[in-house]
């Protein structure tokens, strides 16, 4: 590139949970170092990359439909580059090529880091080129990463899973569970404050599982509380655990420790105890229920989210009824409901007894009405509670309509707030009180209690997200980035 050449302009379109989201960032920081620039509103990219999902249904149909639609820009203009990462590209490797021979290149979840390689390759040889790994290359952490938002950020704890339930592909996808230490997660976290970050998640498919491969089984429990002792840092979340792993010191160290979130994902997947076998599930109902008494009697306050798949093979009605029971009994705040759908290359996707859609759908549509009207129950109960509301960019569909701003309780529930004449920005910290629940949110429309601006709300307002440099760190620094979708739960499992 000449000092009078623009920089090429790179958009990121994603799909899936929030490693796919996570990488996403880390793709993004690769690309801006390596000389490319996030693609400005209205204008046409010279790369697109799709980083891509195995996991929903029709993933591979969404995928190959859009590379279709980019056929004639591609014709049109020679030089615009096309590449596919993520789980399905892992999965369908050189397929993609074939089906799309028009796409540049081709990487998997192993190697992430090659792609402005790669590209380079495919351009200066003129054809594709073709990259999956079948084990890890780089742990993504050491990856530049560019921040999708201001005032919260993803941190890995760990990539890849040990489990083997047979409706699942992300191990084979992903690969076995690998570990950071405590000191370069933490060094993350730091740099990331440090640069006005207020909330983080910390990331893992299995993250109470955390701490096995070097030898510490209670190392999740102690790195909350470690994040607990970092100056600034106002919130900690973490997703996904697994019952099986789940330990009473981690339900202490949510209670004891300040900045730690009372809201927990707990993937039920059944309430029947046969199908979890099925499932290769290790844990029970009444294991599971249990964990959330304790959870419950630590913080009472305590929002408690789900994971349920409807449908396995060979469920039967009994089977799905004691679904419907353990949803009663755990009160869940919210849930993510899915329909079965086979993956190839899962034990599930051969087993007997494969159920007829319209029988999953009538199952799925009791469940979902069921999980509403708990939700529905469960957030009316908190009207008139006073509550502290992150503010957050694009959460509110109906916001511009409605003159409302949206943000998230330290809970993790969704309010839709009424700023009046005060200037909010995203990123900034506001108290209100809460007026009506709906199933799936809040709304809290009365006077604000309180508003904090935050150095996270001046970068907001600024456009400025932090960029990480990878696990030497250092200080972030700054820059517009490329939007990001919100992520979707699912994948974590």
């Amino acid at each position: 590139m000449t000092e009078t050449q623009a920089p090429r302009a790179y958009q990121i379109r994603t799909f899936g949970c929030q490693m796919n989201v996570h990488d996403s960032e880390r793709l993004a920081g690769q690309l801006e170092d390596a000389g490319y620039a996030p693609v400005e509103d209205g204008a046409k990219p010279d790369l697109i990359v799709f980083n891509t999902c195995a996991v929903r249904e029709n993933a591979d149909n969404k995928l190959y439909g859009t590379l279709g639609h980019l056929r004639p820009d591609k014709v049109a203009n020679p030089d615009l580059q096309i590449a596919v990462g993520g789980c399905l590209a892992q999965k369908d490797r050189g397929e993609i090529v074939k089906r799309a021979p028009w796409v540049d290149v081709v990487f998997g979840t192993h190697n992430i880091g090659s792609l402005p390689t790669l590209l380079e390759r495919a351009r200066h040889n003129a054809e594709a080129e073709v990259e999956i790994l079948e084990s890890l290359e780089t742990f993504p952490s050491t990856l530049p990463a560019r921040r999708e938002s201001s005032y919260a950020s993803w941190v890995s704890v760990s990539v890849g899973c040990n489990n083997t339930c047979t409706f699942c592909i992300v191990p084979a996808l992903r690969g076995k569970e690998r570990d950071r230490r405590p000191g370069e997660i933490l060094a993350e976290v730091e740099a990331l404050v440090a640069e006005g970050v207020l909330e983080v998640t910390l990331l893992g498919q299995n993250v109470n599982s955390y701490g096995v491969e070097f030898g510490d089984r209670l190392a999740f429990g102690k790195l909350l509380r470690a994040a607990g002792a970092i100056d600034g840092l106002e919130r900690v979340r973490f997703t996904s655990p697994h019952p099986a792993a789940f330990t009473s010191d981690v339900i202490e160290a949510m209670a004891e420790t300040p900045n730690v979130c009372h809201q927990l994902h707990m993937p039920l997947q059944s309430g029947s105890d046969r199908v979890l076998r099925e499932m290769k599930r290790s844990y029970r109902s009444a294991r599971f229920l249990k964990i959330l008494d304790e959870v419950r009697a630590a913080m009472p306050d305590a929002a408690i989210t789900t994971d349920i798949i409807v449908g396995f093979p060979g469920e039967t009605e009994e089977d799905f009824q004691a679904t419907l029971d353990v949803v009663e009994q755990a009160r869940f705040s919210s849930a993510f409901t899915f329909q079965y759908s086979i993956r190839p290359g899962t034990p599930a996707a051969t087993m007997p007894d494969q159920l007829p859609k319209a029988v999953v759908q009538e199952r799925y549509d009791r469940l979902v009405e069921l999980q509403n009207a708990i939700s529905w129950e469960e957030n009316k109960k908190i009207v008139g509670r006073r509550v502290e509301l992150l503010v957050a960019a694009g959460e509110g569909r109906k916001d511009a309509e409605t003159h409302r701003m949206s943000g998230r309780a330290r809970d993790g529930r969704l309010v839709h707030f009424t700023p009046g004449g005060a200037q909010v920005r995203p990123g900034d910290v506001v108290e209100t009180v809460v007026t009506y629940g709906a199933p799936h949110h809040l709304v809290a429309d009365g006077d604000l209690l309180s508003h904090r601006r935050t150095r996270a709300g001046d970068n907001a307002e600024a456009g400025l997200r932090p960029k990480t440099s990878g696990v030497t760190l250092g200080l972030p620094g700054f820059g517009a980035p490329a939007a990001q979708p919100e992520p979707m739960s699912g994948c974590a499992l």
